[in-house]
């Protein structure tokens, strides 16, 4: 079943239907990725574009086109790019699909995804804007939820950390919400506890949620996703250095649990390498899951699914 959109930008766009035909097309990917390479996107090229650090999204991308037989255009850094010269997005938007045949893009700019969207005439994937979305990473979340859990319905989920600026419990947060009998704990110093646009959406769906500062108030919950908190984000760097390791997880904290630990890296402190061993510990399954996630979103909105 095809995607009934061009662009994707945002987990909110999103039905359950969409959700579950790309977990199952997801499915199907990661065993193409067992055999290597396919060839359902020869001739199709990627313009891969990050205008902000990162590894593991930017890989996952590539990566899946290639292992899909398609080829890869990058561009890092917003320093190297016609955009440091004053270049509109939309332009560069125009200018780019006259190269390739679909778009992922990270930009710091909150909205930029939107405007990329707008311009674009080719399928379009945000990659992150700044403190906005990032559905990709929700998806491939959720792919490792009902992964490891076996379900997505009925479960409670814990989130920990930078849940203000954090663009990944954001975008989860909207995802999880089109599941049934969902419940939340949020836990966060103060200064960065879930912003209203979120706790607007719980309530206005009945969702139920619980505001905590202390980590253990998370340990009994299905899933314990833990978040770094972003340097990025701040402009006064001793109020991060204040924040950033708020809350560290260890093996300690997880003796006799069975809650499934995700983070989507990376980790700056807050998750013990102790805990990396302990078969609960998921975050480096879930950033395998990426690649047949992305996979499935470049052959849909290519119409090759």
């Amino acid at each position: 079943m095809p995607l009934p959109f061009k662009h994707l930008t945002s987990t909110k766009q999103l039905t359950r239907v969409d959700t579950e035909e790309i977990l199952r097309v997801a499915a199907e990917m990661q065993t193409v990725r067992t055999k290597g390479k396919s060839d359902l996107l020869k001739g199709k090229v990627l313009a891969s574009l990050f205008y902000e650090p990162s590894t593991r999204t930017r890989l996952s991308f590539e990566t899946a086109m290639l292992r899909l037989g398609g080829d890869v255009l990058t561009a890092e850094g917003i320093q190297f790019s016609s955009l440091y010269k004053g270049e509109t997005i939309e332009d560069t938007m125009e200018m780019v699909g006259q190269y390739a045949d679909i778009i992922a893009m990270r930009h710091p700019d909150q909205g930029s995804a939107e405007k990329a969207a707008s311009a674009s005439k080719v399928p379009f994937i945000n990659a992150g804007d700044g403190p906005g979305q990032h559905p990709t990473q929700a998806l491939l979340d959720l792919y490792t939820i009902n992964d490891e859990m076996g379900k997505v319905d009925s479960l409670k989920i814990a989130m920990v950390g930078d849940l203000r600026y954090g663009r990944t419990v954001h975008s989860l947060s909207y995802l999880l919400g089109l599941y049934n009998n969902i419940s939340f704990t949020l836990i966060s110093p103060q200064e960065l506890t879930m912003p209203e646009k979120v706790t607007s959406f719980f309530k206005e769906k009945n969702i139920s949620y619980e505001e905590h500062d202390d980590i253990a108030a998370g340990l009994d919950a299905d899933i314990l996703y833990m978040t770094r908190v972003q340097q990025e984000r701040f402009a006064d760097k001793s109020e991060y250095e204040r924040l950033k390791l708020k809350y560290i997880l260890s093996a300690k904290h997880l003796k006799d649990k069975k809650v499934t630990v995700m983070h989507p890296l990376p980790r700056v402190g807050e998750i013990s390498t102790d805990v990396d061993a302990l078969p609960n510990a998921a975050y480096f399954r879930q950033a395998g899951n990426g690649v047949p996630v992305r996979m499935a979103l470049l052959a849909m909105l290519l119409g090759k699914a």
